[in-house]
């Protein structure tokens, strides 16, 4: 299957994706956003899923959460 990582559906999957990894560490966004030198208002609209950031924050946030880029985009997605 072919990802569309600019598809709505997609970024918000992704978003909730991150803010269930963020929540399950117990970490508030100010504390991801300082793990990961990412704004806490693009943290915010990553996980409303209302900004494509790129594939340039995957390596921060899969180090942040101690995971793989394949396991931080490990979740359903239909397009």
């Amino acid at each position: 299957m072919r990802i569309d990582l600019r598809h709505k559906d997609f970024l918000i999957a992704f978003g909730k994706r991150i803010e269930k990894l963020r929540n399950s560490k117990g970490w508030s966004q100010y504390e991801l956003s300082y793990k990961t030198n990412i704004e806490r208002s693009s943290l915010i609209k990553i996980e409303k899923g209302t900004i494509n950031t790129g594939v340039a924050v995957l390596p921060e946030l899969a180090k942040a959460f101690d995971i793989s880029i394949p396991e931080l985009l490990s979740f359903d997605y239909e397009s």
